[in-house]
């Protein structure tokens, strides 16, 4: 039987076959040495080795991407495997990596010199191919239980099972694999926005909301927020942002790690579990787990890419990538990577009607400012893409010490720099002073970041257990600077740029993770895993210059517009940290796990897994567990299922975070632009509103589903969930208006603020289904076709509301803790449903990439029932187009949105500013369709 493996995962496949890849050097078995006669014309690459793996009765693995379009000269006479073999791919760029045990397996060049080894992602310790492979009979252990099923559209996974790796239908739950090539197919800035058309249930809102939520690269797994789902690297725990989602509407105070500090040039494949797995893995895997899985093979490329948008050319993109992967020594390897992003702004405001008065009439006439007549009203001019640099490096390595053990490393250090221009202020406004700013102006803040993780362990194998000890360590720190502002309480002499302060977040992880295979009677297989784990936090808040908080006491002077009235205190926009606001936290937590995974017969695999967790702060103790099951009804119809319970440690940025910033909100059916801050839940004037100390989210998950292999080119998998989230955390109401005031002041606030703070607000379900399909298919002569669809069917609900805190009745009957806007960002703005559908035709040097995308409705409700809007389902079309010229040089032209839709006008437009006729929150963008070109050279 022929058996096509994918591009980035052709070693693991092999894993999965039960082969090993040191045999490529030692001698031929009896099998590939015996002499054959062979028949086989000349023809397409696919369909001799197809004929071959007939006449010869081997099972072969080679890259499908890659033999596409290659042809081989005929084979006719007795001779080895091996020679007839060789005559195929005579004059191709592929080789033969080993011949072992009834199967041979081919590589390409993007995948020749790769290692002998993976690591065990899981957290588990590494699987040599060799140990994996060997056959029982000749060990006596376990880890060489019959091979899995593998076919062509098969992948190996190593997330959400520990030991000897399986393929993606042979799990107990969903895994979706994502190779690189995928990742670059889709001309998308990053792995997360690559992830929102590749994985049909993750959203990727356009904008989440305001200020650090621009920054954050924010998406979320099944309907829930995106640190509800755990992010791994080589299956390490990766650090959390210090940066926070304070002031949005999607995902608000959500703290997740940001994937866009991970060099895509750096990654192999992606592995996203859609299924609770916190039993596994530990806080944050409610959701799902996003495995980050780096490049191990040897060989390199650069490329660089040049896009922008179709409508006003505006929002560059200039993406400059790298990567290297050598040996080092006789028993060392080292990938290095390094990528660069450079992206302009854009934007999709209108200019202002002429009717709305952006200069303050004259004094004393009161008529109006000539210069209305002549303005630029275009004011606004940050409605779209916002601009953002950086650099991110990468590296991968191991080397192999005597006695069978490996140290290995692997890291990531970004730099990246965003610049956040906020709404125009209009000279018709008191806080515009004319001393300084007779235009107007708009403000700018600028955050700049460095995001580093290292890691470093070793791993072997002692009296049949595979061992891993490990620590890694991560840090975000972020700065912020504002300019082109003012703190108009100061007057005149105020200042125009101020440090607003700084943000640390650091994680420390320690792990200890220990597996063993037993071999039962019948034929059964006993998988025994556990381990260990510390893991230390902290998160610093540093405040910024007093002149960006200090409240003045100037008053605007007689003959002026706005004339015996005081400005706002604080900076414009964006006020500094305050030294209130400043706090230095951090907790550690202990964890130990355990994991057993039984086949007793051939058809029938079942799991169980507990993990108890130990913070030393208000989070306390929890245990959690999984249970799950796979049967096979047949050779192609397979049923599984999973139950687990999970949580959710409150992150301490939800804790202890504390900042201002000004966003419009809907106030009494009133769009105005309120300056609101974020109170830390321990502080005096949060408390006095009502606020608790955070608990953990608690959650209980279900799944069930069918896999569907019913010819060797074809995988189908149905799956259906349950999600409850218990104590689920969520930002408060923005709570305004001269009672909350009042509060704020006795406390040493501004009266000008509005407030919010984190609090245990909800209980939530949700329910969903996702149907993942794909489909390759030899075209001969004509090449090679790949096909997908993904379904995603997603719903939640709220089971659930805490009353008002006493605190905050006692304020009025008009002050709600979890108003109706705040449910629906959880529950009803977010598609009810998205189609992915993939085609990829491979012919020779060419390669076209189509996808089409469709985003289901979702509803946007407000406090006042007729502000709520509706908005449809939309298509977005992405093409691209390959040629892979000599030497290893291809050139890509592609377009994102090709037929440049919009979402619907949400009919709220603000007439002051000339924006906010789309929402931002679309996960199909606002700023229309672009268009890019890449050109690469692979060595």
């Amino acid at each position: 039987m022929t058996t096509h493996f994918r591009r980035g995962a052709w070693r693991h496949q092999m894993l999965s076959s039960a082969i090993a890849i040191a045999a490529a050097s030692a001698a031929l078995p009896a099998a590939a040495a015996e002499s054959t006669d062979f028949h086989i014309a000349a023809q397409p690459v696919q369909g001799a080795l197809k004929a071959l793996s007939e006449q010869s009765g081997e099972r072969l693995l080679y890259p499908f991407d890659e033999v596409a379009g290659l042809r081989s000269q005929a084979v006719s006479g007795r001779m080895s495997t091996r020679q007839a073999l060789e005559k195929i791919i005579a004059g191709t760029p592929l080789k033969i990596a080993m011949i072992q045990d009834g199967v041979i397996a081919l590589t390409g060049p993007a995948q020749s010199g790769g290692l002998i080894k993976t690591s065990a992602a899981t957290g588990a310790a590494p699987l040599s191919v060799a140990a994996a492979a060997t056959p029982a009979a000749a060990t006596g252990d376990a880890t060489a239980a019959a091979a899995p099923k593998v076919s062509d559209v098969q992948e190996l996974i190593v997330t959400g099972v520990r030991g000897a790796p399986r393929t993606v239908l042979d799990s107990p739950t969903p895994v979706d694999v994502i190779s690189n090539s995928e990742l670059e197919k889709t001309g998308r800035i990053g792995a997360l926005q690559a992830l929102s058309t590749l994985v049909p249930s993750f959203n990727l809102p356009a904008r989440a909301g305001g200020g650090t939520a621009t920054v954050i690269a924010t998406g979320g797994l099944r309907g829930l927020n995106p640190d509800q789902t755990l992010i791994l690297v080589n299956g390490k725990r990766r650090h959390k942002t210090a940066l926070i989602n304070a002031v949005s509407s999607l995902y608000n105070g959500s703290v997740p790690a940001d994937l866009d500090m991970i060099p895509t040039s750096a990654i192999g494949r992606i592995e996203v579990l859609r299924d609770g797995a916190a039993a596994q893995y530990g806080s944050d895997a409610i959701a799902g787990v996003i495995n980050i899985i780096l490049k191990d093979t040897e060989g390199g490329f650069v490329s660089s890419s040049y896009g922008e948008n179709f409508d006003r050319h505006d929002g560059r993109l200039i993406q400059v990538q790298g990567d290297y992967g050598m040996k080092f020594g006789q028993d060392g390897y080292l990938n290095l990577s390094i990528a660069t992003k450079e992206q302009d702004l854009s934007n999709r405001a209108i200019p202002v009607d002429p009717s709305v008065q952006i200069y303050p009439k004259l004094v004393p006439s009161g008529l109006p400012d000539p210069r209305e007549l002549t303005v630029n009203r275009l004011v606004t001019l940050n409605y779209g893409a916002l601009p953002q640099e950086g650099v991110n490096f990468g590296w991968n390595g191991h080397y192999d010490l005597s006695g069978g053990a490996e140290v290995y490393s692997f890291g990531t250090l970004g730099r990246r720099l965003t610049d956040l221009p906020f709404t125009f202020r209009a000279p018709n406004n008191v806080n515009t002073l004319p001393q300084i700013y007779p235009e107007g102006f708009r403000p700018d803040l600028v955050i700049r970041e460095i995001d580093y993780e290292a890691a470093i362990g070793i791993r072997g194998e002692r009296s049949g257990w595979s061992w891993d000890l490990s620590t890694d360590f991560g840090s975000n720190h972020a700065t912020e600077n504002t300019s082109d502002t003012l703190n108009a309480s100061l007057g005149p002499t105020s200042p125009t740029s101020f440090y607003v302060g700084a943000l640390t977040s650091t994680e420390w992880d320690t792990s200890l993770d220990l597996t063993k295979a037993y071999k039962l009677a019948n034929d059964g297989n006993l998988q025994v895993s556990l381990g260990a784990q510390y893991r230390r936090e902290t998160y610093r808040v540093d405040p910024g210059d007093p002149a960006s908080y200090a409240a003045g006491l100037y008053v605007i002077p007689a003959g002026q517009p706005f004339a015996g009235q005081r400005p706002a205190t604080e900076a414009q926009a964006t006020p500094g940290f305050q030294p209130g606001d400043a706090s230095d936290s951090h907790r550690g937590s202990y964890a130990a796990y355990g994991e057993l995974d039984w086949t007793p017969i051939k058809r029938l695999d079942l799991g169980v897994a507990a993990r108890y967790e130990d913070y030393d702060d208000g989070s306390g103790d929890t245990l959690v567990g999984k249970g799950n099951g796979r049967f096979e009804l047949t050779d192609w119809l397979a049923i599984r299922g999973a139950v687990s319970t999970g949580f959710r440690a409150p992150g301490l940025a939800q804790e202890h975070y504390a900042a201002s910033s000004s966003q419009f909100r809907l106030v009494n059916n009133v769009l105005d632009l309120l300056l609101i801050k974020t109170l830390p839940v321990g502080s005096p004037s949060a408390i006095a509103l009502g606020a608790k100390p955070l608990q953990p989210e608690t959650s209980t998950n279900y799944s069930v589903g069918l896999t569907f292999d019913p010819v060797s080119s074809l995988a189908i998998t149905l799956d259906a969930y349950r999600i409850d989230i218990d104590k689920r955390i969520a930002i408060t109401s923005t709570l305004t208006g001269t009672a909350v005031s009042n509060i704020l002041i006795a406390h040493g606030l501004s009266g000008d603020l509005s407030a919010q703070y984190y609090t245990n607000a909800i209980n939530t379900e949700t329910n969903g289904v996702d149907l993942v399909a794909t489909w390759r298919h030899d075209l001969g002569d004509w090449g090679a076709l790949r096909t997908s669809l993904g379904y995603n069917y997603n719903k939640t609900k709220i089971t659930g509301i805490i009353p008002n805190p006493p605190e905050l009745s006692a304020l009025g009957p008009t002050f709600v803790l979890f108003d109706r806007a705040s449910q629906s960002n959880l529950t009803t703005a977010f598609p009810k449903d998205k189609i992915a559908l993939e085609v990829n035709w491979t012919w020779g040097n060419w390669s076209v990439n189509a996808r089409d995308t469709r985003f289901g409705t979702y509803t946007i409700l407000q406090d006042n029932p007729t502000q709520d809007r509706s908005f449809g389902a939309k298509w977005i079309a992405d093409l691209e187009v390959a040629y892979k010229l000599p030497h290893d040089v291809t050139l890509a032209v592609g377009a994102n949105n090709l037929f440049n839709v919009y979402p619907d006008a949400n009919g709220i437009f603000n007439a002051t500013t000339g924006s906010g006729q789309y929402p931002g929150t679309s996960p199909m963008g606002f700023t229309g369709g672009s268009y890019y070109g890449r050109i690469q050279w692979n060595f």
